[in-house]
């Protein structure tokens, strides 16, 4: 008798049982052969969606820092052009 199922496929078209291990297939070929011999890419790709909240965590602070440093290098360009460069003395 046939039987009905659900499957999941990963961008380069192959067959999986859960939607998980589709994502690590695309995770891993994302970060392509990684290591000597067999890849590392698998593992890390797993690891990646066990350790999901805190990868996205760390982005957020990433891009929160990011664009400290951006209004730091603004502010301190705005700050340079209302100061007046010295000339220099000669050495004595």
């Amino acid at each position: 008798m046939a039987k009905k199922g659900t499957g999941y496929f990963d961008r380069k078209g192959q067959f999986f049982k859960t939607a998980r291990e589709a994502t690590e297939s695309d995770i891993a070929a994302l970060f392509g052969q990684i290591g000597e011999g067999e890849s590392l890419a698998p593992g890390i790709a797993h690891m990646l969606l066990e350790r999901r909240a805190d990868v996205e965590r760390l982005f957020a602070e990433h891009d929160e820092m990011v664009a400290e440093e951006a209004a730091n290098r603004a502010s301190l360009n705005d700050i340079g052009s209302k100061v007046s460069k010295l000339p220099t003395r000669p050495a004595v």
